[in-house]
């Protein structure tokens, strides 16, 4: 119960790894604010203590009004934000002369704007505080770039500097920064990918040393961790969890 009475703001909460970390974070004694463009399905698996801290948030980030309007909300609602995991993410596949500015406008939209717009707006509730935490998810293609991806690579190697230059900017005033990259994880994201690419995932596995793909849980529990008062010296840091992948 390592985050019992901190609220959390998890974006892309819907599916997935945003989804994975909202639960963690609420088993962990968290109460999650859990973002995404449609309502996260609720777990009839989870413990109903558990499933009660998890407060389902519709939101469209993608605007600087959509965020504004979601913290305004979750504010006059909670009072303090001491958390925020930037997990909502798209992915638009393609080289420079393959993809287009509605592409690369949608890409920077959620993948980094979103992470701005909410992190500057939580920020004066973190240094009221003296202390509190935001992880952005981004990706180890964000420090080792993928062929055919240029604007995902590109946005999330804007989330990995922008995370550690806010790390430096208010590190003086308790606030701890860090960007996880995350490599070949099953979500429904990839095994769709799989599926239409007609590849079996063994055949993904043997590119990874570890021989199988990450889950998403093991990003929540990563996610987790630097959330928490385990994690006080840790902050400005770009943690790649890959199986020791190399990409490229």
């Amino acid at each position: 119960m390592e985050l019992e009475g901190r609220t959390i703001i998890v974006t892309g909460a819907a599916g997935g790894i945003g989804s994975a970390i909202a639960t963690a974070c609420a088993r962990q004694g968290g109460t999650v604010i859990a973002v995404d463009r449609v309502e996260m399905p609720p777990d009839p698996s989870l413990p109903a203590e558990v499933g009660a801290r998890l407060s389902s948030y519709p939101a469209d980030i993608s605007t600087a009004a959509g965020c504004a309007d979601l913290l305004t909300s979750v504010l006059a609602r909670f009072g303090v934000v001491d958390g925020l995991v930037n997990c909502a993410g798209v992915m638009r596949r393609g080289s420079l002369l393959d993809i287009d500015e509605d592409d690369w406008a949608a890409t920077f939209a959620v993948n980094v704007d979103a992470v701005m717009h909410l992190s500057r707006g939580i920020l004066p509730s973190l240094i009221g505080a003296g202390t509190g935490s935001i992880v952005n998810i981004a990706s180890q293609w964000g420090l080792h770039p993928a062929g055919g991806h240029i604007a995902y690579n590109t946005s999330k190697a804007a989330v990995v500097s922008f995370s550690q230059s806010l790390a430096r900017d208010y590190g003086g005033q308790g606030v701890r920064v860090n960007a996880v990259c995350p490599g070949e994880i099953l979500t429904p994201m990839l095994k769709q990918k799989l599926e239409t690419s007609n590849i079996a995932e063994a055949v993904l596995a043997e590119s990874i040393p570890l021989g199988r793909l990450g889950r998403p849980d093991e990003v929540a529990e990563l996610t987790t961790f630097l959330l928490s008062d385990r994690a006080s010296f840790i902050s400005g840091a770009a943690i790649e969890i890959t199986g020791a992948q190399q990409v490229g």
